[in-house]
């Protein structure tokens, strides 16, 4: 009978850490777009009386229960192990998105949206740590790699609601979302190695406090301040740049095809970034992209011609996404294996409050009549913004 190697079991485990962490990933990048891509739908058969305000609330909700589950599984992440919980989050947030075709009234589905959000809002971080702790020293290209997930997932979902929609009604749509889970959670339970978790008696709270000890206290605030830079522009531009673009002059169809430009950047933009940042040093490069982002969206208040605006747009999208999971990959480097997850938990979970203010600024600024161009001005500022916080966490010393 053939002997167990345990550094050979291993290196295979790791090899299964990225494509399982991508896929997960992937899943967060469908509810980004999901619920924009079958509310047109529920608004116009007023499906349970359903109304722009009651969407905006289950919108909203979703949300806030991503900042939940950042802040509570991204904690507990570092007492039950990353394997763990990573499991949990992908099999509750897919099991809620089930139940989500089957809602009989709005209230019902906006609970299953805030309860799908806890398990989304912890699968990113714990994801994140996850590549963090198998990445070879000081490589920071696994985390962009694995957020090049969350943007197919975004494009594929969109193309999806296109063909899935007339056909099979919107209901589907929350069953294809979940239906991959039936493979991803048991590929998990079996392939995922064990990772990190806590053999002493150092609480949740501890835990916490520990994110502001040994000098971190700085470091640590300006984290969660690019976060919430960073998800602002993410969700901003997510759900306004076409209603900015047509109040902007540019036809509907172009300006369709201006977000999808967006989306195809940031891929381009994890990739190329996670490379550079293992060259130059993650903070160095996440410095640089919020500060060329910045660059980027005031060139879109500019009236372009077309070529121009498909390229500032594409700049755009290459270093605003990026920007964020630079945030991320700086955080894994600097907090060590017992409070890291705790660390990118609380970095998202803040984030989250981002989220949610981006899609408010741009629709206050489409309700006043001056979404273009002072939508990209403010968008700009907070690009800059996000720079000047990645400055603000000075030279923190990095961990293994």
């Amino acid at each position: 009978m053939p002997t167990r190697n345990p550094v050979h079991e291993r290196i295979g485990a790791r090899r299964w850490v990225v494509p399982l962490c991508w896929s997960a990933v992937l899943l967060d990048g469908f509810d980004l777009v999901v619920l924009g891509t079958v509310l047109p739908t529920l608004l116009d058969g007023a499906v349970w009386g359903l109304t722009p305000a009651s969407a905006s609330v289950v919108s909203t909700v979703g949300l806030l229960g991503m900042m939940v589950g950042a802040l509570v599984i991204g904690t507990i992440t570092d007492q039950i192990g990353r394997r763990k919980a990573l499991v949990f989050a992908v099999a509750g947030f897919s099991l809620c998105t089930a139940l989500c075709a089957v809602a009989p009234s709005v209230t019902v589905f906006g609970l299953l949206r805030f309860l799908a959000g806890i398990g989304l809002g912890g699968c990113l971080p714990t994801a994140i740590t996850l590549v963090t702790e198998q990445a070879r020293a000081g490589r920071v290209s696994g985390t962009t790699t694995i957020m090049t997930g969350y943007h197919v997932g975004a494009v594929l979902t969109a193309l999806l609601g296109i063909v899935v929609i007339p056909e099979l009604g919107w209901r589907a749509m929350f069953v294809i979302g979940a239906a991959p889970a039936l493979v991803l959670v048991p590929l998990m339970i079996r392939y995922l190695p064990d990772s990190f978790s806590r053999e002493d008696s150092k609480s949740s709270l501890a835990t916490i406090a520990s994110l502001f000890h040994e000098g971190r206290g700085r470091a640590t605030v300006a984290f969660w301040a690019a976060s919430f830079m960073g998800l602002l522009l993410v969700y901003g531009l997510n759900t306004w740049l076409p209603q900015i673009m047509r109040a902007a002059g540019y036809e509907l169809g172009d300006a369709l095809g201006l977000l999808l430009t967006l989306n195809l950047g940031a891929i381009a933009g994890l990739l190329v970034a996670g490379s550079l940042a293992d060259r130059v040093g993650v903070r160095r490069a996440g410095i640089t992209w919020f500060a060329v982002a910045a660059v980027a969206l005031a060139l879109l208040s500019v009236r372009l011609p077309q070529i121009g605006v498909y390229a500032a747009v594409l700049a755009a999208g290459f270093f605003v996404f990026s920007s964020q999971v630079l945030v991320y990959a700086y955080i894994g480097r600097v907090y060590a294996a017992d409070n890291r997850a705790t660390a990118l938990g609380w970095a998202a979970g803040i984030g989250r409050i981002g989220a949610i203010s981006g899609p408010l600024l741009g629709g206050a600024l489409l309700t006043a009549g001056v979404a273009y161009p002072w939508g990209f001005y403010a968008f700009a500022v907070v690009g800059a913004l996000g720079a000047v916080a990645l400055l603000g966490a000075g030279q923190a010393h990095q961990r293994k």
